[in-house]
């Protein structure tokens, strides 16, 4: 696949470039570039990341850092059961618990809630960075909602972090889910103090918590060109109508002539 020329690999994570040491220079070149093209393209263009992934996994598939890319990657792409086999190709290598929570949100895109949530409660789970623990949390109230749960869902997000009025990485994201969790459960007026919780918490946009919450306030948005269009409209039904009024006249016409 075509890498743009601007793209030399050396814009790949200092710890991923270590890994690819091991392999021959011009190879681990290759590998980086691809690596790159998969970061780049994985939220606007899941199919072609895919693709860069497939192509690294070719070159370097015992590098861990290559099947974790290869397993985002294919998981961007809901392809839930080649991702789940890449995480488990990559903590093999590692020995790292990082990729759990993803893991078990793949084991939800399989249909397997049930699996998710005896995941949410291994040991695993205690050796999770805060950020990651948050994750399995989401990842484990969305197991409940799989399964029709959906008071168990509301209170597996309460939490501390659910609570804390300072903002992390993960906030907007967790007061989000239970928002929507409970707008679900038809709680809808503690949804809409959460999702505007969510619109302060989510600074680069990651949430669409602010539409939400204009829906809720029943505020409608109205797209600029559907606006021209129907400007434009009534020019447009009088010139369809026209030749129906001229056929209408003339059948008048014809009428009038065979009464004479």
């Amino acid at each position: 696949m075509p890498i743009p020329e601007d793209v030399t690999g050396e814009e790949i994570d200092k710890d991923v470039r270590q890994e690819l040491q091991s392999l021959p220079k011009t190879l681990a070149d290759d590998v980086a570039r691809n690596l790159v093209m998969v970061a780049r393209l994985i939220d606007e263009d899941p199919e072609g990341a895919y693709g860069y992934s497939r192509v690294a996994l070719r070159l370097a598939s015992r590098v861990a850092a290559v099947r974790e890319a290869a397993g985002f990657a294919a998981y961007a792409n809901q392809k839930y059961a080649e991702a789940l086999a890449e995480f488990r190709a990559a903590r093999r290598m590692t020995g790292t618990v990082d990729l759990w929570p993803v893991m078990a949100d793949c084991e939800r895109g399989l249909g397997r809630p049930e699996k998710a949530l005896d995941m949410a409660g291994a040991p695993e789970v205690h050796k999770l960075d805060k950020a990651g623990q948050v994750e399995m949390r989401l990842v484990a109230a969305g197991a409940r909602r799989d399964m029709g749960q959906l008071d168990a869902a509301i209170v597996t997000l309460q939490s501390p972090e659910l609570a804390s009025s300072s903002v992390q990485p993960w906030t907007a994201r967790l007061r989000y889910a239970y928002a929507d969790a409970l707008l679900a459960a038809g709680r809808a007026d503690e949804a809409r103090e959460w999702f505007a919780k969510a619109v302060e918490a989510d600074r680069d946009g990651s949430t669409d918590a602010s539409d939400r919450l204009a829906e809720l306030d029943g505020v409608e948005f109205v797209d600029a060109l559907d606006e021209e269009e129907a400007d434009e409209a009534p020019e447009g039904a009088e010139a369809s109508a026209g030749p129906d009024v001229e056929a209408e006249s003339e059948a008048e016409a014809e009428s009038d002539a065979e009464q004479d």
